[in-house]
């Protein structure tokens, strides 16, 4: 009787356990991988950056992270090209080609700082901003919102406001990467990690 007992008790305290276990299992987090960087090369002598294909894009916003080495300290051939807008990352808009139509992020290395720019183009007219510096090393949080007559382009928190003329209700069109020049191609090789967000 004592040994039924004995063995009856155990089989519960057995069965408690692993059902203990198992709920701790299910209240545990689920942690989902963090999309990795993309790391763009552009090579001495060249504008475009290495790897750029083609992709559509149908959006009401575009978010990413952005991390400039040391590379993106340069300086160009003319003095006269070094506030020069190289051109980062965003969309072509309103199904046009990206002279027409389109939204992006700009940086140059200026007055010893490295400065992000909101860049667009409205019916072929380009218009541009200085958003503010950011530090070499730093992540910087970036995205691109359509908002009827507007783009709202936000960094680390900061919202500034440019004009949209495009038709679409979402920005329809293409991927845009990084790009150097301006006038001038790269001085030196200048790599740029970018890590979409959603």
């Amino acid at each position: 009787m004592k040994t039924t007992i004995l063995s009856v008790a155990a089989a519960l305290l057995l069965s408690a356990c692993h059902k203990n276990n198992g709920a701790l299992a299910d209240e545990m987090p689920q942690h989902t991988a963090k999309p990795h960087y993309i790391h763009y090369t552009i090579k001495k002598g060249q504008h475009y950056a290495e790897g750029n294909s083609y992709k559509p894009v149908e959006t009401s916003e575009m978010r990413f992270t952005v991390r400039f080495d040391s590379t993106a300290v340069y300086k160009t051939t003319d003095p006269a090209n070094q506030n020069d807008i190289n051109k980062l990352y965003g969309f072509s808009d309103n199904d046009a080609a990206h002279h027409s139509f389109s939204a992006r992020f700009g940086w140059c290395w200026s007055r010893n700082a490295l400065r992000l720019f909101a860049y667009v183009y409205n019916s072929g007219t380009m218009a541009s901003r200085e958003l503010c510096t950011v530090a070499i090393g730093e992540e910087v949080g970036c995205s691109i919102k359509t908002a009827g007559s507007e783009y709202i382009f936000t960094v680390n928190g900061n919202i500034h406001r440019m004009p949209r003329a495009s038709t679409t209700a979402r920005a329809k069109g293409y991927q845009l990467y990084p790009y150097f020049g301006g006038d001038e191609a790269a001085p030196h090789t200048i790599r740029i990690d970018i890590r979409e967000e959603g």
